[in-house]
């Protein structure tokens, strides 16, 4: 059982408990009445473990971007140690681990350390020997070009076979989006998605995807520095340059993906750095275009979860769907 605690968002509830993935056969509904009535004793079909923006330099703390929040850089990588001994230590071990993005700063990039931070991060992460699907965040690409990650290690989209089982998959990637989906057990299916598939920082000219994030831009912030929000107060708040959207055809392509899932009877849980609903999170770290995220995902019924980082004071809520929306809390400011 996972369980999540928070300082959550207006209309929040202020703890949840998530996720006990129990359930030991394809007849998912006739197992799990058996056991509930077993309880605990019944072992999961499989457990995996979140970790969200570690953001790991070796440097000294210093603060966020508006000078309120103290970050402790080398502290990250012994939070990070300290994760994976306890991942290490379970009786029954994750099957996979969730790194939910900016796992290294982007001070990084200004003492030209990016090559060197994230092999540090990445053989702490091998130390567990557990699978790692990796999400790309703002600092990843601070950090790397987006042909660098895509020949870095973290480029998960290859750790699980059936992560090419969709033959519409070919049409998503012409631009090179990191979007994926894998099955780490029947009836249950994870979903990555790359919210800065529209981005200033995630794409570069002459990108047709860079074009549409500056005129997103361009409709919306005026500001000399796009990383100060557009309005002091709202949703309008989201359109900064660390954050991004998703494109119309990883839209399409999540679509399409949930239709044959909910054809399946599986459980989903979706993926991103960016939240993409208002009360799981502080407006300036919303999705771009998180309306169009929320749409696809109410309609279909095997949504389970949507699962965020980016946020550092984390934030949780069940919205009217009953899509649970969790989003973690920042290791970079613990």
């Amino acid at each position: 059982m996972l369980k999540f605690k928070s300082s959550f968002r207006n209309n929040c509830i202020s703890e949840g408990k998530f996720f006990g993935w129990w359930a030991k056969s394809a007849r998912l509904t006739s197992r799990l009445t058996q056991i509930n009535k077993m309880g605990d004793s019944v072992p999961p079909l499989f457990t995996f473990g979140v970790i969200a923006d570690v953001q790991y330099a070796d440097i000294e703390d210093g603060f966020n971007f508006k000078h309120t929040r103290k970050r402790y850089y080398r502290n990250s990588l012994r939070l990070l140690r300290r994760a994976n001994e306890k991942w290490k230590s379970e009786v029954i071990q994750p099957s996979f681990i969730i790194q939910l993005g900016d796992v290294i700063d982007g001070f990084n990039k200004k003492y030209n350390a990016s090559e060197r931070a994230l092999e540090t991060v990445v053989n702490e992460l091998d130390r567990s020997e557990i699978g790692v699907h990796h999400v790309w965040g703002n600092h990843e690409f601070y950090n790397f070009s987006r042909d660098d990650l895509m020949m870095s290690a973290l480029n998960s989209r290859t750790v699980d076979d059936t992560v090419t089982e969709d033959a519409d998959e070919s049409r998503l990637h012409t631009e090179e989006s990191y979007a994926y989906h894998f099955s780490p057990a029947p009836h249950f299916r994870f979903v990555v998605l790359d919210a800065y598939d529209l981005s200033l920082i995630g794409r570069k000219e002459p990108s047709v995807r860079y074009y549409q994030a500056v005129e997103i831009m361009k409709a919306h912030n005026n500001n000399d520095d796009l990383n100060n929000p557009p309005v002091p107060k709202g949703l309008e708040q989201r359109f900064v340059k660390f954050n991004g959207g998703f494109s119309q055809g990883q839209l399409d392509w999540l679509d399409r993906l949930l239709t044959r899932s909910d054809e399946k009877l599986e459980k989903v849980i979706v993926v991103s750095h960016l939240p993409v609903h208002p009360y799981s999170t502080d407006p300036i770290c919303l999705a771009w275009n998180y309306d169009g995220v929320l749409s696809i995902l109410h309609s279909h019924k095997c949504v389970v979860c949507f699962m965020a980082g980016h946020d550092h004071d984390g934030g949780y809520y069940r919205d009217s769907f009953g899509v649970h929306h969790l989003t973690f809390e920042g290791v970079i400011e613990t």
